[in-house]
């Protein structure tokens, strides 16, 4: 659609979970306004998981950037990771688009969430979001 862009031109990094040595527990990006842009994208990585690790990630949603009211986004999570099964050093992703939250309920916000179970493992995430609302000039 605009043969001289950068590819870098064309999408934006909204929120990290950095990639390290996370704990068991869950850890979340902060909340995201999906007003912005029309797709975004979840990407998951995995890398070493410890003994019988699991790695879950879902996408929630909120009404304002404070959480309020906060709920899982229906069929916007991963297949679980595990050491079990080979899945360390892997990407999983979550696609959305904005028009998928609960806008009749007034939710304009959403976030990434990470879960580790059983053992401390290495993971990390990145949102993006592509298509953005405002026109694009200078292509």
């Amino acid at each position: 659609m605009f043969p001289n862009a950068k590819g870098s031109e064309l999408f934006s990094v909204l929120a990290t979970i950095d990639p390290a040595s996370q704990a068991v527990g869950t850890t979340s990006t902060g909340w995201i306004s999906a007003g912005n842009h029309h797709n975004l994208l979840a990407l998951i990585q995995s890398g070493a998981l410890g003994t019988n690790a699991t790695l879950d990630a879902k996408l929630q949603q909120a009404q304002d950037a404070s959480g309020t009211g906060a709920k899982d986004l229906t069929g916007k999570a991963i297949t679980q990771l595990t050491q079990a099964g080979t899945d360390s050093d892997k990407q999983a992703l979550i696609n959305l688009r904005a028009s998928e939250l609960d806008l009749a309920n007034s939710f304009t916000h959403f976030r990434l969430s990470m879960t580790i179970g059983t053992a401390t493992s290495d993971a990390g995430g990145v949102v993006l979001a592509f298509d953005g609302r405002a026109a694009v000039k200078g292509f």
